[in-house]
């Protein structure tokens, strides 16, 4: 005769592995450090800084309206 199997046990158990494996899921998905998240707006500063300091006209923003109206 085969084992015997609590249905309400193997029930439970199989939920939680699948609440884990989406628990796993998200943490590698939004897991990140503060460190790594700082770091990531800090490079991206950096970038938009760069990219502004290459305009060939400081004075004008490409965002702000034409004063010259």
């Amino acid at each position: 005769m085969g084992e015997l199997v609590n249905l309400r046990r193997a029930r439970k158990d199989r939920d939680r592995r699948r609440r884990e494996d989406e628990a796993a899921e998200n943490r590698a998905k939004f897991g990140r450090s503060k460190v790594e998240k700082l770091t990531t707006k800090a490079q991206d500063a950096l970038e938009a800084k760069r990219l502004d300091g290459h305009l060939l006209d400081g004075s004008a923003k490409p965002d702000a309206p034409d004063s010259s109206t």
